[in-house]
Parts: C-alpha cells; structure tokens; sequence
C-alpha cells in the first residue's frame, strides 16, 4: 500500500479521491451531508489566503481504498490543524487509516502545529467505526452537537411585526455590509465550542468578500436578516446554503443579537429562507449543541429531528 498527496490538478484523481470519500462515510451514515464534488472541486482546485489545504490517499493495488484531508488555517489558531481520515469498508483494520493518519500528522508537524482537530460522527441506529478510530489515535471529545434534519415544507414562523425582513441572495449587498459583519463577528464569538480552546475567527471585508466569491460557485448563498423597524438597527440573520443541482440545503448560522433577543427573530428567519426555497429542495440539514437549549428548542419546534451525534475531536501531535 503506498499513501501519496492527491494531484489536484488531474481531474480523475480529483474524482476518485472523492468517490472513494463518500463510499466511506455513507456506509456508516445515511444521513451524511457532504459536500458535493462541485464544490470539493473549488476548493481543491482555488488557493487561499486563510488556509492553507493537502489531500492525501492510500492506494492498494493501483486503487485507491482510503483518503484524508489535512486542513490548516493560516491566520488564527496556528498550533492546530482539522482532518478527516475515511477507508472504504473493505479495507479497515488493515492498517490503512493509522497510515493515513501518520501522513496527516507528520504533515502538520512540518507547519508546526502541536494538535490536530476533527469530526466524528455517529448515525443513531447505524454503528459506525469512527468514533473508536479517532480514540485509538488519542484523540478525546471536546465538544459535541446534534445533526437535525428536517423534511419541506415546515410551518411558517411569523416576523415580529416590530422588524422587516431583509434578504438577499450570493454577495451581502454594500449598505448592509458593515452591520452583517458585525453579526457575523458576534456570531463567532458566540456559538459554542465545549472544551475546544480556539482563537474567535474575526472577519473584515476582504475575508467575507473571499468566502462569497468561493461559496457562490458551489452553493445558492441565501441570508434572510431582521431589521428593527423603527431605528433600521439589524437584529438577526440566517445563512443557508444550498448545493447547486441537490435537493436539499444546509442552515449555517442563525444569530440574534443580544438585545434583539425575545422575539423569536431566529425562527422567523429560518422560516423566510425555507419557504423562499424552490420546491424541488426538500430537506434542511442543521447542527446545535445539546446544550445551547434555546436554539435547539427553535429547531424542534420548527420541525427538525436529531439523526446523528457528532464528536469534535482533538488528539495532540506535539
């Protein structure tokens, strides 16, 4: 077996590293959202200034049997980096993945970082082998959500009449650029992270502007946004993203302000965007923490139903 760096420039290694992936993940769950190859393509095929990405495989007889990414950003937390390690069934406990893990760790020692990050997720009737993998490696949870998904369409939540909605699709237009990043940064600092120690991820215009540009070639970007009425002071968003050609979307953040909150603002927004959908997209998919109760309530009552347990993981490599 010889583990090697994916050429991202071959178009059919591009594909058979992500064929392999999914073959992996969606044996243990069936609920899985991944990234469709559309947009894997963009991001293995588009350098950026914010992180910094290596993909390897492991290949057994000229075929290529498991892969990992390596992802490393390059402006906060620069001792940690994030991965994924998948092996198609047919090869596991054969020494594969803890190859596969060797490269990703010997590739992050190079650049300095001392730990390593990553997701495990378990479907709730499927066992799946990656929590145990991720525990032989000493990896231990730091943090833990729940996968909802929820089935289109829902009932709709009303906008408090107190706001009007904004929203827009793709690139957030320029006169509401400057208070949607200050929801955006307050989000950041906000959304709950367990026993994970990581610097908050501040974004300025140059940084929002690169992941739009890099978003929109995969994704229809969608941001409902509550705007107080009375004093135009914005109150909330949600982002949602749906893959281009897919039938399902993929609800990113939701944030309330602190002083806008007790308004059910972030329902509302949720509403908005799930009903503005073209009816060919039939599931959203979301993730909340267990204990950040009152957006889990938000999610529940709309419709959504836990499918999945996901573990964040951190092993350190120093």
């Amino acid at each position: 077996m010889e583990i090697r760096e994916l050429d991202t420039t071959d178009p059919a290694a591009l594909r058979a590293w992500y064929d392999v992936r999914e073959r992996s993940v969606r044996a243990d769950r069936p609920y899985a959202l991944l990234a469709t190859y559309a947009a894997f393509e963009v991001v293995a095929t588009a350098s950026s200034t914010y992180w910094s990405r290596t993909w390897f495989e492991a290949v057994d007889a000229g075929q290529v049997v498991g892969v990992a990414e390596l992802e490393l950003p390059l402006e906060e937390n620069l001792d940690l980096g994030w991965c994924e390690v998948s092996v198609l069934t047919g090869h596991r406990r054969r020494g594969t993945g803890r190859a596969l893990w060797d490269a990703v760790v010997a590739r992050a020692r190079q650049h300095g970082r001392s730990r390593l990050g990553g997701e495990v997720s378990l479907d709730l009737a499927v066992p799946g082998a990656g929590l145990a993998f991720a525990t032989a490696v000493g990896a231990v949870e730091k943090h833990r959500e729940d996968h909802l998904l929820a089935d289109l369409p829902l009932p709709p939540a009303q906008l408090d009449p107190a706001y009007d909605l904004v929203a827009w699709r793709g690139r957030c237009p320029d006169e509401h650029r400057a208070a949607y990043l200050a929801m955006r940064n307050q989000m950041n600092a906000d959304v709950p992270t367990g026993d994970l120690d990581l610097d908050v991820e501040v974004l300025d215009d140059a940084r929002l502007a690169a992941s739009e540009e890099r978003l929109m070639r995969a994704y229809d970007v969608r941001v409902a946004a509550a705007r107080r009425r009375s004093d135009g002071v914005f109150g909330g968003y949600s982002l949602l993203f749906v893959p281009h050609g897919t039938d399902h979307g993929w609800q990113d953040d939701t944030l309330v302000m602190p002083e806008h909150r007790g308004h059910r603002l972030g329902a509302a927004l949720k509403s908005a965007n799930y009903a503005d959908l073209p009816a060919h997209v039939t599931q959203v998919h979301t993730w909340t923490a267990p204990d950040n109760t009152a957006m889990h309530r938000t999610n529940t009552t709309l419709g959504f139903r836990v499918v999945e347990r996901m573990y964040e993981m951190e092993a350190p490599i120093a």
